[in-house]
């Protein structure tokens, strides 16, 4: 990896691309950093050090945005409206005919499914970015335990309408910015920038939180929790590209005077054909039952409250850990099946000639696909729910209330190792196309 890296800065288009990118995240990280207006930064440090970012299910959205969702600034909301957006539109497509049309029209079509995603990606931003002012404006962005440090001071002199209007909007706006900045990486830089941008998130939190552990733990700890990270790298790593691969004949076909088609190849189906959404959906239901504690007396509780709080909030509770590993192996299949249409397949490879040897086309055909889906979607949903558990056994082993954003596994390594190893993919393609030599050379 470090080799094609090192290739990429002596081609000088491809250093380009690489400064650009760099700069890119550069500006990206600057807004992540920078308060926004009516914001106490000073009193949001506060908060952070009393209650040693202890905030629940909301440390999964912080870890994503690298930090700057419990400060409120200016890039607070980071890539997560996006990719909300891209999921509900992607769900979406199997439902409405008019975007799965546009889905398969190609350049056009996607463009079209863009635009949509980028509307609704600024939907989304101004309800995320009121839920959140409202947290914070009633303390429970900290679970009420910070009441003594108000993040958004009263008595400023400015209307309270008026300053939360302008942190809405300014939120708001911030979650466009990193859209464009995302699209800028993915347009001039090395490419896929929205996840580019998540990976530095993820990044920027690694040191502090590590340093926090040794601080804390000593150095015994710390350096076997270093070395539990890497045997969860090199595993994920490995399984994230594993594959299945069917081979695919093309039968020749005569069109005009010219002979097409005889050529082979094959069809890529990956242990993990989700990726991390599955995971994503999971911590999303598992948020619903501490959201729906809000709703309830918190002086008085009751016993039902005090059974949610413990079984379905607590993350080191057995009966959370079994919901969450169910969760994502039904999430799983369920998203595999809505993105991967065997029947599709089998007819664009009916439509051009193609054939699975030993295997009939059109029905046969995508029975057997879907039979070979159904088979190597278990151990990768099995995967999933493995790796995306791991935080809740560190949450056990080390100080849970002071480690509920420990970063070194599940989602955050999941995230890491996939967009490493795509991003480093690209640079090698684009490499190989500059570097390619022909029969004239």
């Amino acid at each position: 990896m470090l080799s094609a890296f090192l290739s990429a800065f002596r081609t000088p288009d491809l250093r380009k691309k690489l400064l650009f990118t760099i700069g890119i995240i550069a500006i990206y990280r600057l807004g992540a950093a920078l308060p926004s207006p009516g914001v106490s930064y000073t009193n949001v440090q506060k908060c952070i050090d009393a209650t040693q970012g202890s905030t629940g299910v909301l440390n999964l959205l912080n870890l994503f945005s690298g930090g700057a969702l419990l400060q409120l600034s200016v890039f607070a909301l980071g890539i997560m409206p996006y990719i909300t957006a891209s999921i509900i539109l992607q769900l979406l497509t199997v439902v409405i005919p008019r975007l799965e049309q546009l889905r398969k029209e190609g350049q056009a079509g996607q463009a079209k499914i863009t635009q949509y995603t980028r509307y609704l990606t600024l939907g989304l931003g101004v309800l995320q970015a009121s839920a959140f002012v409202a947290l914070a404006r009633s303390g429970q962005l900290f679970n009420n335990q910070c009441d003594q440090f108000p993040i958004i001071p009263e008595g400023t002199g400015i209307p309270d309408w008026l300053t939360l209007s302008i942190l809405v909007m300014t939120m708001t706006a911030g979650t466009g910015v990193v859209m464009w900045l995302g699209e800028l990486i993915t347009d001039r830089g090395v490419g896929n920038g929205m996840s580019v941008l998540i990976f530095t998130s993820i990044a920027a939190r690694l040191p502090a939180e590590g340093w926090t552990i040794k601080e804390s733990q000593g150095w015994a700890k710390f350096l076997l929790v270093i070395a539990l990270v890497l045997v969860i790298i090199t595993a994920v790593t490995f399984i994230e590209q594993s594959q299945r691969r069917i081979p695919v004949q093309y039968a020749k076909r005569m069109i005009g005077r010219r002979m097409y088609g005889g050529t082979s190849t094959y069809i890529p189906l990956k242990v993990n054909q989700a990726g991390v959404i599955p995971v994503i959906f999971g911590s999303s239901l598992l948020y619903l039952p501490q959201l729906a504690l809000q709703f309830f007396d918190q002086t008085d509780p009751g016993r039902t409250q005090v059974w949610i709080q413990n079984n379905l909030v607590d993350p080191t509770s057995p009966i959370y850990i079994v919901v969450y590993f169910l969760l994502i192996i039904f999430f799983t299949y369920f998203y595999v099946s809505i993105t991967f249409n065997p029947t599709e397949v089998a007819d664009n490879m009916k439509k051009y000639g193609g054939f699975v040897p030993g295997i009939r086309p059109g029905k046969p055909t995508a029975d057997y696909l879907d039979f070979i889906l159904s088979r190597i979607t278990l151990p990768g949903a099995l995967y999933l729910a493995v790796v995306s558990i791991l935080p809740n056994f560190f949450f056990i082993w080390l100080d849970r209330q002071q480690y509920l954003n420990f970063p070194f596994g599940g989602t955050a390594v999941l995230i890491m190792v996939g967009v490493g190893l795509e991003t480093t993919k690209q640079i090698e393609s684009q490499l190989m196309q500059r570097n390619y030599e022909g029969f004239l050379r």
